[in-house]
């Protein structure tokens, strides 16, 4: 097969991945002006849908998916789901897959990450991830007849599977090989006041112990505890699903995200990488980021379309569109409180407080040389929202009203001079 704009004479942009990243990559190409054809092709047969109500509307049954709300037929966008990627072949500019070659004359991956699996509990029944529609939809009957659960892992996707089961009734005991929740996300003095949540939520919080055996009906820890579970559900983290890029001539990092520039274009031409599984340098924290949070799926498809559009035209497009470095942002809803963040904190950061960690609301702010570079809120979201405009700006903040809770994060940063 040969790219469709032979026959078209516009170029094809092909996207990969049918999560948020590819969806919202489709809208903003025609948003932008590309008028050539648009195809999509996902993994999943389902019409593609949004994953943050999964573990929360969708597993407890309340919704029963969280399909985008896009006109693919209006937008003149071409699906093809429930195809499996097996390769890129640059040189012939397609792609395989397991319905056979697509052609393309743009490419963008947007395949996202894959879940971590727990080694030895691959095929045991009552083994569940917590990643797809379906596997919202398969771990519904466990919340609804209230089976005891174990949930191997504390971190954000494993404290929302922990807050829906608590609310339907499960005994929940929740194992983490680090010493507290959210180990490797946050330092140990911010995740400390996150333990009682999960005592005041009925669920038991085993910290400092792995898992060593998963058997139909048990899990085993290392000193020797035997846990019964009629679920075990696995949450220890993810990593990019790119293994189908292997031989393509596409750089990955050592952590296997496509590494790409400033304008989310990868080392192959016309090639683009965006989401859950693209790591860009930010100036702003001198450093690459990769993110897996929502906001950056949503984020990075704009400055992908506009670099498109503007090199199909012809246009300077290094001087036209600005360089992609957003400040991360992200939210949970776990346990009754809703905590935001924004930020990237590097190491020997400054910790600021405001209010009481053990209390319903508090905030911390990470600072260095007296600026403020990330913020994590607990149910104070005018914190997060002039937190992330000062990170933006770079702003320096007074720590004496900082550290007043009752004082407002802008005012302590033109105290303090910020610009």
């Amino acid at each position: 097969m040969t790219p469709q704009s032979a026959q078209t004479a516009e170029p094809h942009a092909l996207i990969v991945g049918a999560g948020l990243a590819g969806v919202q990559t489709a809208v903003q190409l025609r948003e932008a002006g590309w008028s050539g054809p648009v195809t999509v092709v996902g993994a999943e047969a389902h019409p593609p849908y949004d994953r943050p109500p999964l573990s929360k509307a969708v597993l407890t049954g309340k919704a029963e998916g969280s399909t985008f709300e896009v006109d693919f037929a209006a937008l003149d966008v071409e699906l093809h789901l429930g195809r499996q990627v097996s390769a890129l072949r640059p040189d012939r500019r397609v792609i395989e897959t397991d319905a056979g070659e697509v052609p393309y004359d743009r490419l963008v991956v947007a395949t996202g990450s894959e879940p971590l699996l727990l080694p030895g509990a691959e095929g045991v029944p009552g083994v569940h991830l917590l990643r797809t529609l379906d596997d919202a939809r398969a771990l519904r009957p466990v919340l609804a007849e209230a089976r005891p659960v174990v949930v191997v892992g504390a971190g954000w996707i494993g404290a929302e599977f922990t807050t829906a089961a608590r609310e339907m009734g499960c005994p929940v005991t929740v194992v983490e090989a680090g010493g507290q929740p959210l180990a490797g996300a946050l330092p140990p003095e911010v995740a400390a006041p996150m333990r009682q949540w999960y005592a005041e939520a009925g669920a038991e919080l085993r910290t400092g112990v792995a898992v060593t055996a998963v058997r139909p009906g048990e899990v085993e820890l290392a000193d020797g505890t035997v846990l019964s579970a009629d679920a075990v559900v696995v949450g220890i983290g993810s990593r990019p699903a790119t293994g189908w890029l292997a031989g393509s001539g596409v750089e990955l990092g050592q952590d296997g995200a496509v590494l790409v520039d400033e304008w989310l274009r990868t080392s192959v031409p016309d090639v683009y990488a965006v989401g859950d599984c693209a790591s860009f340098p930010s100036r702003r924290y001198g450093r690459r980021l990769l993110v897996h949070h929502w906001d950056n799926a949503l984020q990075g498809p704009r400055s992908v379309a506009l670099d498109m559009v503007g090199g199909d035209s012809g246009q300077a497009v290094d001087s036209a569109v600005e360089p992609y470095d957003p400040v991360p942002y992200f939210w949970s809803e776990q346990f009754g409180r809703f905590i935001q963040f924004a930020g990237h904190p590097g190491e020997g950061e400054e910790l600021l407080w405001r209010g009481d960690p053990g209390g319903a609301s508090w905030s911390v702010c990470w600072l260095r040389e007296g600026r403020l570079t990330a913020l994590l809120a607990v149910g104070r979201p005018r914190d997060l929202a002039q937190g992330r405009r000062l990170i933006e700006r770079g702003a320096g903040l007074d720590r004496r009203l900082a550290e007043d809770p009752a004082v407002p994060l802008k005012k302590a940063a033109s105290a303090a001079g910020g610009r």
